[in-house]
């Protein structure tokens, strides 16, 4: 059966009404992910997931900070995705999301077939490839400059 392992910011969930936080200096981490439940589902994204769903098992592999569990499995939920499943980034784990989820990818290979990786950031999923993952990437959603820094120089998603 084996899992598909599926990012949620920029791939599921839309964060462009939030991204305003992170354009200004100093950067507003808090109020970015607690703008979080206010995402509207991305309808490509969320298709890609069910139709992985309906043959794997759905692992959600997220760069969101630990203490936005409850938030994130609400709104995973409320949006008809399972919620079974869902790794997140220490709360004060701030590497490169390449760093994070690659080491992530390698811990769930360690016991279960990864049958597909999907992420919107581009180092992420040439890490996961050059790690051996089958990875796809997400370009549904536009990424702009704040959010490509957040994913891989601030460690922040």
């Amino acid at each position: 059966m084996g899992i598909a392992v599926f990012d949620i910011d920029g791939v599921v969930a839309d964060v462009r009404h939030r991204v305003h936080h992170v354009e200004r200096h100093p950067k507003d981490w808090h109020s970015f992910f607690t703008a979080a439940d206010g995402d509207l589902p991305s309808a490509e994204g969320v298709s890609w997931a069910l139709r992985a769903a309906a043959e794997h098992e759905l692992v959600w592999l997220t760069g969101r900070p630990e203490w936005l569990r409850p938030v994130t499995a609400a709104w995973l939920a409320r949006h008809g995705l399972p919620a079974e499943r869902l790794l997140m980034r220490g709360n004060r784990d701030y590497r490169p999301a390449s760093e994070y989820k690659v080491e992530e990818l390698g811990n769930l290979a360690a016991h279960e077939n990864i049958v597909v990786f999907v992420d919107d950031d581009p180092a992420v999923v040439r890490a996961a490839a050059r790690a051996g993952h089958t990875a796809s990437l997400a370009t549904w959603l536009p990424r702009g400059a704040a959010f490509a820094d957040a994913q891989d120089r601030a460690g922040r998603t």
